[in-house]
């Protein structure tokens, strides 16, 4: 993109090890925009510049329609080229441009949306899975127990859709916790009502956790691209239902882990 610093070139492995930036560094616009925000928030920063992906991704005509959940693991060889953020978290290089024009358009609209999570490494999955499991440990649960309660709470490192490069965390600067309170802000009734035109869904909407497998989560939007993401608003189906991935019977609706440095964490989550 002419005038503007190159960005370098990040191809992860599935299973590398990178801790995911969390440093706050806001545009100016942005900054702006919104006044003071919470010294640990991550503001919404649009994309600086994203990398050329390699050929054999653009090769790869599905990649938007990836599915990743407790039934479905990333594939063992996984590789993301990745765009950074300007609050230095990265997304797939290729939903840059969607996501630049969502988060502008919301903006545009005087809302002040936060990025809080977005692309994470087996390594940060696999931290977060073991704080919980340990946590359990704390107040009594054997290891097994721990290990399954934690499950239902945290993404079993290889099944969380973080590590897509393709799904985000976004919340309202106004209200910056992870719960069900999130969807009566402004910021997320924009976004349910308009991600689609930009092809990013809400990946875990209220009535599907028994066939995505996770509970409600009104902050985490999937990019599916627009042609599924428009198919998906116009008839209610979430993407499994648009796969047609046949539903696992009999397993519970475990909840994506809700806790990053700098979003509060309920003391009890709904399942």
């Amino acid at each position: 993109m002419a005038g503007k610093e190159a960005m370098s070139r990040v191809v992860m492995k599935h299973g590398a090890a990178l801790l995911l930036a969390g440093a706050m560094l806001t545009s100016t616009v942005f900054a702006e925009a919104i006044g003071k925000v919470p010294a640990q928030a991550d503001s919404a920063a649009l994309v600086e510049h994203a990398a050329e992906p390699s050929s054999e991704k653009a090769a790869d005509t599905n990649w938007q329609l990836l599915l990743v959940n407790p039934w479905n693991a990333l594939p063992e060889e996984f590789t993301v080229e990745l765009a950074s953020l300007k609050n230095g978290m990265r997304v797939d290089a290729r939903i840059y441009e969607e996501l630049n024009d969502m988060l502008s358009d919301c903006l545009a609209e005087g809302l002040h949306p936060i990025v809080c999570s977005a692309y994470r490494t087996q390594a940060t999955q696999s931290r977060l899975y073991n704080n919980k499991v340990a946590r359990l440990w704390a107040v009594g649960y054997k290891k097994e127990e721990a290990q399954t309660e934690a499950g239902r709470w945290v993404a079993v490192p290889g099944t969380s859709e973080h590590q897509t490069g393709l799904a985000l965390d976004i919340v309202a600067s106004s209200y910056q916790i992870l719960d069900e309170k999130q969807e009566q802000t402004a910021e997320q009734q924009w976004l349910m009502e308009n991600s689609w035109r930009y092809g990013f869904i809400l990946r875990y909407p209220s009535d599907k956790g028994k066939i995505t497998g996770i509970g409600y989560e009104p902050w985490h939007y999937r990019y599916v691209g627009k042609e599924a993401a428009a198919a998906m608003h116009e008839s209610g189906q979430c993407l499994e239902e648009y796969l047609q991935t046949p539903i696992q019977e009999g397993e519970g609706a475990p909840t994506e882990e809700r806790t990053e440095s700098n979003v509060a964490l309920p003391e009890t989550m709904p399942s």
